[in-house]
């Protein structure tokens, strides 16, 4: 028998500049997950939430999907790739919806490596920039951050542990 662990985030040596990270599954937002996100939020804002609203008074003419819950989806998807053994995430430098997300929607995301950088000052982590990106089903992309984590070095990463043997 073999025990399979699977990786969850990477060190800092795991990094590579030009690396991509083709994060898998995609997600169908749906209305409910749309109407949701903003009452857990309190963006009532009727562009969201009210159907009729969307389909009189704005460009689209039908609900567009509230852009921080995109962000988050593609940042979720991103986890098991880039940041799951991270010791934090230090910053989001920019956030560009590029493009409006629909009920009904699938969303995929990619994650590219920009920057890889030792600590100057703790021998443990490491710095790493990392730029995703997400797109629809027809391959348009919705939206693009640039943020950058702290990463343990690989000797320094925390063992996982589990309550049973």
């Amino acid at each position: 028998m073999t025990v399979y662990e699977r990786p969850f985030g990477r060190a800092l040596e795991d990094f590579q500049i030009g690396d991509v990270y083709r994060h898998w599954p995609g997600k169908t937002i749906t209305e409910a997950d749309d109407h949701l996100f903003c009452m857990i939020t309190e963006n009532h804002h009727p562009l969201h939430t009210d159907a009729f609203f969307a389909e009189r008074s704005t460009p689209h003419g039908r609900n567009v999907v509230v852009g921080n819950l995109v962000y988050s989806l593609v940042l979720g998807m991103s986890v098991a790739d880039v940041s799951g053994s991270a010791i934090a995430n230090l910053e989001v430098e920019s956030l560009v919806h590029r493009n409006p997300t629909f009920h009904g929607d699938t969303i995929y995301a990619e994650t590219v490596v920009v920057d890889v950088k030792p600590s100057s000052s703790k021998p443990d982590r490491g710095v790493v920039t990392v730029e995703s990106r997400g797109y629809n089903q027809e391959g348009v992309e919705v939206v693009f951050f640039r943020r950058k984590v702290l990463v343990w070095k690989k000797e320094f990463l925390p063992a996982r542990f589990r309550p049973y043997s």
